[in-house]
């Protein structure tokens, strides 16, 4: 264990968030709070259940669970609480700058319009700079629906050009490769989105996955996709293209024991740029504070090696560079006083 990192250290340092769900970020107690609010029934009623519920051991086990839970989200105010129940967690860790995922298809699928979605969401991000917080919204396409489904949502989204910041991709990869959505990769980058999708550890097809995001769909940054290191070619592309890598330790060791670290200090020893991220919080255990000491305690990093994993957290995110320039002073003047 590193005698170097304190909790207390990680959790102050400065960093930017660029992997967190806001769907994962539903603790119990407002999964409860919201369940009673829109007269849903979950099937649980004490927080003690509700965390009982959250038992997977692999993807598919997680999605399980993770969709049904969104049935409590009902209207613009439960996006909005949702929301800001995340940011007051995300002040407490020091995120400075934090880029949310949402996914529309998993509540337009079930009757909420797009609208309720991100006009409640897009609130709490303007609100956030009364906490300090400076919050973007990144929308992704379920990528075990439709094509169609996707380029659907893409032109909902258009409505709604400037509240979102990018376009991701997540959920089930086994099967659903990101060629399968080229096409709509291709429109929201020339309608000015900026692109990123998951890449998820040990998948089947991994490496040809990650080919696919970095080579012909042209991604900015990679959401996991530590399975690069088994391909150096990949990781020299990455590393000279400035690509970001968004690790989560503590949702990684759901299915490796391992949370990909050794991927991660090769990633770092190779100049790319990856990071530390949540994923799904409030299903895995710990916020991006937690994430960055469970790596740092688990694989003994250096001081320097952590504050080069927040470096890259803004340098890699999509933010104007007057931003990252007093962000990273924020961060410089952190470690020289810690």
């Amino acid at each position: 264990m590193s005698t170097e990192i304190t909790k207390e250290f990680t959790q102050g340092l400065p960093k930017a968030e660029l992997h967190v769900h806001i769907e994962g970020t539903l603790e119990p107690e407002l999964k409860l709070k919201l369940a009673k609010r829109n007269h849903v029934n979950i099937g649980q009623s004490t927080i003690e259940e509700v965390r009982q519920s959250y038992q997977y051991d692999d993807l598919a086990s997680f999605l399980a669970v993770y969709y049904p839970a969104m049935n409590v989200l009902q209207t613009e105010q439960d996006f909005y609480d949702l929301a800001m129940d995340y940011l007051h967690r995300a002040v407490k860790n020091n995120v400075r700058h934090v880029e949310i995922f949402f996914d529309p298809q998993a509540h337009m699928s079930r009757g909420i319009s797009f609208k309720t979605v991100i006009d409640g969401l897009y609130k709490a991000t303007v609100d956030a700079r009364a906490l300090n917080i400076d919050a973007r919204l990144i929308m992704c396409f379920l990528r075990d629906f439709s094509r169609d489904s996707a380029r659907e949502t893409l032109e909902e989204a258009l409505n709604y050009k400037d509240k979102i910041l990018g376009v991701g991709l997540d959920s089930d990869e086994h099967n659903n490769p990101p060629m399968k959505f080229f096409n709509q990769f291709t429109k929201a980058s020339a309608e000015g989105f900026h692109l990123t999708a998951h890449a998820d550890i040990d998948q089947k097809d991994s490496i040809e996955h990650i080919r696919e995001l970095l080579e012909v769909i042209g991604v900015e940054r990679v959401d996991h996709g530590t399975n690069v290191v088994e391909d150096p070619d990949l990781v020299n592309f990455a590393a000279k293209n400035k690509i970001g890598f968004t690790s989560c330790p503590l949702s990684n060791s759901f299915v490796s024991p391992e949370m990909k670290g050794k991927e991660v200090l090769e990633l770092l020893k190779k100049g790319v740029k990856v990071s530390i991220h949540s994923d799904d919080p409030a299903y895995f255990g710990g916020y991006i504070g937690d994430n960055y000491y469970a790596i740092a305690t688990k694989f003994n990093l250096t001081r320097d090696q952590v504050i080069t994993l927040a470096r890259n957290s803004f340098e890699t995110s999509w933010i104007s560079d007057e931003q990252k320039a007093l962000y990273l002073k924020e961060l410089n003047d952190y470690v020289a006083k810690h």
